[in-house]
Formats: C-alpha cells, sequence, structure tokens
C-alpha cells in the first residue's frame, strides 16, 4: 500500500496513510461528488460555513458590492464544495503515482516565464496561494525542478510525519516556516532551488508580517516572501493548478510577480503581493480558500469579526477569539 519510495512512517500516522490511500483510489468524478453532498449537507452554523459566510460578507462590503448578494447561501456553499474537493483531491494525489496524477494536468498557461527564470540560474522563488490544488502543484513543479516546499508544521506529531511523508517526493523536500528554517530557504534559493511557499497564511503579529490590502481590507501578511525575494534576488512567480471548469482536470497558471514585491518597504511589497493573489482568486472565488480567518486581526486591535459565531462552543467559552 506505502509507496516505497517514501520515508518511514510512523506507526500511528500508518492509519491516516490507510485511510487516505482508501479514498484516493475513488474516481475524480466520485470525490467531487462527496464534495457536492457535503457542502449541502454542512449545517450553517458550522465553523467552516460561518468563516466562508463571514469572509464573502466581509470583502463584498469593502469593495461596494451587496454582502446580502455576494454572500448568498448558494455562494457559500459552492466555496464549501470547493474546500473539499481540494482536500479530497490531496487524498488520492498524495497517494498515487505523480505520472498518474500530473495526466490530470490538461494545459499550461505561461510556461514561457517559468522557462525564462529557470534560465537565469538564481534560483526561483514560487507564490502559491490557497486557490485550486496546490498539492498538485507541487508535483507538476518537482518533475521541472528541485523544489523545497515551506510549510507550517501542524500541532500534532502523527500529522506532521503523514504530511512529510506524503510530500516528500523524489525531487520534492519540505521546510519548516519556523526561524531557524530561513537560513536553509536561503541557502536552497542561492544553490540554485525553487522553493514554494503559500503567501496568504496569517502569521504572528510582530516582525513576521504587516497590514496589507486583501480585497479591500487590511490583512496581516508574511514579510518572509518579500525578504526571501530582496535578499536572494531571485525572480518570482505566481503559480497555481487551478481546476478546470468541467472539474475533470486542471489547468497550470504562471504570472511573474511584480518587482514591488521584494521593496524595501515591507508595506509596498506586501501590498503588490496580495494585490497579484487576489487577481488570481477573482478567476474564480469557488477554488479559494475563503473557510479560513484571513481577517481575524486588525491593525487597530478591533473587534475580530468571526468571534463568536465561526469558533467552536469549546473555544467561545475562553477569552480572545484569534486564531
Amino acid at each position: 500500500m506505502a509507496d516505497p519510495t517514501l520515508p518511514p512512517l510512523r506507526a500511528r500516522a500508518r492509519w491516516l496513510y490507510a485511510v487516505a490511500w482508501l479514498v484516493g483510489r475513488l474516481p475524480l468524478r466520485v470525490l467531487h461528488g462527496i464534495a457536492g453532498l457535503a457542502a449541502r449537507l454542512a449545517g450553517t452554523r458550522g465553523r467552516d460555513y460561518q468563516v466562508a459566510l463571514t469572509n464573502l460578507r466581509l470583502i463584498a462590503a469593502a469593495s461596494g458590492s451587496d454582502p446580502g448578494a455576494f454572500a448568498s447561501d448558494a455562494n457559500v456553499r459552492a466555496v464549501l464544495r470547493g474546500n473539499v474537493m481540494t482536500a479530497l483531491e490531496s487524498l488520492r494525489f498524495w497517494t498515487r503515482p505523480a505520472s498518474a496524477n500530473l495526466a490530470l494536468v490538461h494545459a499550461v498557461h505561461g510556461l514561457e516565464h517559468l522557462q525564462a527564470a529557470l534560465a537565469q540560474g538564481r534560483g526561483l522563488l514560487i507564490a502559491a496561494p490557497h486557490y485550486g490544488n496546490w498539492e498538485l502543484l507541487n508535483q507538476w513543479l518537482a518533475q521541472r525542478m528541485e523544489l523545497a516546499v515551506l510549510y507550517a508544521p501542524p500541532e500534532s506529531a502523527d500529522m506532521d510525519a503523514f504530511l512529510n511523508h506524503v510530500r516528500q517526493r523524489p525531487g520534492v523536500q519540505t521546510i519548516r516556516a519556523e526561524a531557524a528554517g530561513v537560513r536553509r530557504q536561503l541557502r536552497h534559493l542561492q544553490g540554485g532551488g525553487a522553493l514554494g511557499i503559500l503567501p496568504d497564511q496569517q502569521p504572528k503579529r510582530g516582525g513576521d508580517g504587516v497590514f496589507a490590502p486583501f480585497f479591500g481590507r487590511p490583512a496581516l501578511t508574511m514579510t518572509l516572501f518579500s525578504r526571501l525575494a530582496r535578499r536572494s534576488g531571485a525572480p518570482a512567480l505566481l503559480v497555481a493548478a487551478e481546476r478546470n471548469a468541467d472539474a475533470r482536470g486542471f489547468s497550470i497558471h504562471i504570472a511573474p510577480l511584480p518587482a514591488a514585491v521584494a521593496d524595501d518597504d515591507a508595506q509596498q511589497a506586501c501590498t503588490a503581493l496580495n494585490a497579484a493573489i487576489e487577481v488570481l482568486a477573482r478567476r474564480d472565488f469557488r477554488q479559494y480558500q475563503w473557510a479560513y480567518k484571513r481577517f481575524s486581526l486588525s491593525p487597530d486591535g478591533s473587534d475580530n469579526p468571526y468571534w463568536p459565531h465561526a469558533y467552536p462552543r469549546a473555544t467561545r467559552s475562553r477569552e480572545g477569539g484569534v486564531e
């Protein structure tokens, strides 16, 4: 059942892999059918529903749209369906050979940007937002370069072992998103390697991030991407594996990021990065991970817009409500 090319797996995490392997045997259309059913059955008081609803209302209000129309029940459930599709697809991609997974890539747009960046021989910095399926994207990129993927380790040691196991395929290594890993990230880039980062994760307050506009609202945005771009001098691209309209395959989209993402001014750099991510997310809002508390922190420390309705009861019993 396990792929012999992958590193050994912790005993308790083997059960996670077994479940993933079983789910991953299902045809793609069945997985998407399960995602649709899960979205239809999702309760309106559930965490993911409430987070997605809040996000759609926030970005609609910030853009001058009608929050009631954009944040409709149908749109929220479309977002939830897209999120579940991504999760179930990932179980398939993690437990099947890369060759079988990459057969689902039906088109590549902007390949010339990738080729030009690699030809410079100065490493490559890749922004891969939570859009489409970034796990398939990793495998596609690994066929063309030595790829390191930055990730935030989960609290569970078993889940951490599982994720490392399924992601570390030939041509791919994982690097923990922590202070000690910055030097390793720079060495990888300066050695001509490619580094993939999910740039739309909310960092901790402090020197790790600044507030920059995202869909018209201030969002705490990581400064790591801009620091790496500035210090390494590596070209930077925005890349995504977008689910095709027929949901039977994917298209890779590649676009150069503006030079401003490496600006000395962190505010300017993060504003440019968020603007590029926003253009991508607007291609199909259903494929962006809106079930994530992207705006839970604010510059003035005002109320968390997700509190308390988008938190589980156990969390509501404690003060705060910031994730």
